[in-house]
């Protein structure tokens, strides 16, 4: 039979269209760390800060880059093989000092940790210096374990930093000016016992401190007059409605912003602090989520224009100015959320970092002046948005009647029939998922799964009582939520009930692995990246932490009823296949978890495989690390659920 030339080009196009959407990507377009991140312009705005990932044949490394927006030239501030250590964060000091932070496992007295260490890096003479001296550490009995809380960057004072550093003892701060030149410090403002954070107001005067002490919480302010005592504005106790915390001060600096509840959700209040009393003044509240997140300033005059917060990737701007710019970017960049990053001291440059569901991160710097906007690179260049796949909101309720907010991702040759599924529950339990880009999703979707992502009771960012509904309720209710999530998905038709598996990381892998013991005939494998497996033994191991009694409120104190919903003493129930991935460098979920469990597992008979990362953290800082575990979970899910076309 002969087609007409129109209708064979449209055929071709379409096979080919058809191809795109279905692509299968290698798993380290999805591992591996972002190209680029961490975008920082500086004071004068012709330099551009950025992390940046790099490969060679002896393995993959981090680059802090450099770049100059009005000459086009490149170099480099820090560059690290990640062994040692991981680049925490940087930023501009001044236009010729750039800090670095980074972080490392160590163990203090035989209790596991994570230490950080503050670095300047000097651009005329190309010295990379400890922020902190060695004169900063005689005398000590122990060396501070954070050492990169800077609390003032001081720009009008382009040599010193003001650095919050608890030495003499833990979580017991005192306030620092450093000299960037000649590392000479003074003391700037004395410490308070567990007093561990301080912010200073828009005069760089340290006027308000948070004090934690087991649950017990306190925030301090003080007056802007010379000798003004500390007074207690208010306390709480951990995980209370009355909860109090400070953001920062306004230009006029007897205004301090702050995050507490109203009509049971988080919200943005202002106080005055030549009041007696304390009064509350809403400024910014949403009727359906938290609002968290940061106070956003103007870098000319010191004002507050606005409120950063987390839910639907929202700005809520103050000043017209600043709102007719976001709206001028917003209408550039029509098809995704855009947030301007980083500023210039006078506010002619900025960067965007553009994101949406398809979409990881493009990076654009703006010029006001020039009414330009330039793109200047992507955080994944692999993963290009037309192969990615977006969320839509699912929603159904609990078996006792509670609505509970979750997200769907279909693969992109996702037919009209039920399909292989992931069960994805988050980590924390405290945080939650929501619509924006996801790589472990995107990655699932790649590979031919349905992913359900679900913000159990107990989630953060859905007012009080949905937050305290989780605390002491691990592998009860909350459990209960992720699969009522997987049933409702086979109720509508979208998930196979034969082709389901749970998978999860840190508390999520907590959820997988009590998923396949409470359920053995819903999922047919479970996955578990540094997932809690003992939760007693999670509880008692926090006793050498200064959070024990946090940890004891949120999680519970019943050692017989912790051992009742801890995974490793349920091993006979579990029926299905087991993958269990752990660092042993895990300063958050003890590797012993993971080794635990696979021991009692392989005792037992069951079907498990286990890898355990050398040197891996928490977080797959590392890139090899990212790629083995997708690897390992590639190869699992294409043995024990595998997607037939």
């Amino acid at each position: 039979m002969l087609f007409p030339k129109h209708l064979l080009l449209i055929l071709v196009s379409l096979f080919v269209l058809k191809a795109a959407a279905t692509e299968k990507l290698p798993v380290e377009a999805f591992a591996s760390l972002p190209d680029l991140s961490s975008f920082k312009l500086s004071p004068s705005g012709e330099q551009v800060l950025f992390i940046g990932r790099y490969s060679t044949e002896e393995g993959d490394g981090t680059l802090v880059n450099l770049f100059n927006l009005n000459t086009g030239e490149r170099s480099y501030v820090v560059q690290t093989d990640n062994k040692k250590f991981q680049i925490n964060w940087v930023d501009w000091a001044s236009d010729d000092k750039v800090l670095v932070s980074a972080v490392f496992p160590a163990i203090r007295y035989g209790t596991p940790t994570t230490e950080s260490r503050l670095m300047v890096k000097d651009l005329k003479t190309g010295k990379l210096r400890s922020v902190l001296s060695k004169s900063f550490y005689r005398g000590l009995d122990r060396i501070p374990q954070f050492q990169d809380n800077v609390i003032d960057i001081l720009p009008d004072d382009p040599d010193h930093i003001l650095l919050s550093v608890s030495r003499e003892q833990i979580h017991t701060a005192t306030v620092y000016k450093i000299n960037l030149k000649n590392l000479k410090r003074k003391s700037y403002s004395r410490s308070k016992n567990n007093v561990d954070e301080w912010i200073t107001d828009q005069q760089h005067r340290v006027r308000a401190g948070l004090y934690w002490k087991d649950t017990d919480h306190r925030v301090y302010v003080k007056g802007t007059e010379e000798k003004a005592k500390w007074r207690e504005l208010t306390r709480f106790e951990s995980f209370s409605e009355d909860q109090v915390w400070p953001l920062g001060f306004d230009l006029d600096p007897n205004i301090l912003y702050f995050i507490a509840y109203h009509e049971g959700k988080k919200a943005i209040f202002k106080t005055d602090l030549r009041s007696e009393t304390f009064t509350r003044e809403l400024v910014f509240y949403h009727e359906n989520y938290d609002v968290t997140g940061n106070l956003l300033y103007s870098k000319i005059s010191g004002e507050v224009i606005g409120i950063q917060y987390s839910n639907e990737g929202g700005y809520h701007f103050f000043d017209d100015e600043y709102e007719a710019l976001q709206n001028g970017i917003d209408k550039a960049l029509p098809d995704t959320e855009n947030a301007v990053i980083s500023m210039s001291a006078d506010e002619t440059r900025y960067v965007v970092k553009a994101t949406s569901q398809t979409e990881a991160g493009v990076y654009y710097v703006g010029d006001r002046k020039a009414k330009s906007l330039s793109r200047v690179g992507r955080a994944y260049t692999e993963l290009k948005p037309e192969l990615m796949v977006e969320k839509v909101a699912f929603e159904y309720q609990a078996r006792d009647g509670l609505n509970i907010e979750a997200f769907l991702s279909k693969p992109k040759s996702a037919e009209d029939k039920p399909l292989p599924t992931l069960i994805f529950p988050h980590g924390g339990p405290i945080s939650f998922d929501d619509g924006g880009f996801d790589y472990w999703t995107q990655f699932f979707a790649n590979r031919g799964y349905a992913v359900l992502q679900m913000n159990f009771r107990g989630s953060s960012g859905y007012g009080y009582d949905f937050m305290k509904a989780g605390l002491q309720n691990w592998g009860q209710a909350m459990q209960d939520d992720v699969e009522d999530g997987a049933r409702a998905l086979i109720d509508r038709g979208i998930a196979d009930p034969e082709k389901i598996c749970i998978v999860g990381a840190s508390y999520g892998g907590y959820a997988a692995l009590m998923g396949a013991v409470k359920t053995p005939d819903l999922y047919q494998c479970a996955v578990s990246f540094a997932g809690v497996t003992d939760v007693a033994y999670m509880v008692a191991a926090s006793r050498r932490y200064t959070n024990y009694e946090v940890v004891k409120e949120q999680v519970g104190s019943n050692r017989k009823l912790l051992k009742q919903v801890s995974p490793v003493n349920h091993v006979d129930k579990i029926e299905v296949p087991v993958l269990l991935v752990h660092g042993d460098k895990d300063r958050s979920v003890r590797v012993k978890h993971s080794r635990m469990m696979n021991k009692r597992l392989q005792k037992a008979g069951k079907a498990v495989t286990y890898l355990e990362i050398e040197n891996g953290d928490h977080f797959l800082s590392k890139n090899e690390h990212r790629i083995a575990t997708f690897k390992a979970m590639d190869q699992f899910f294409a043995k024990h659920l595998p997607v037939t076309p």
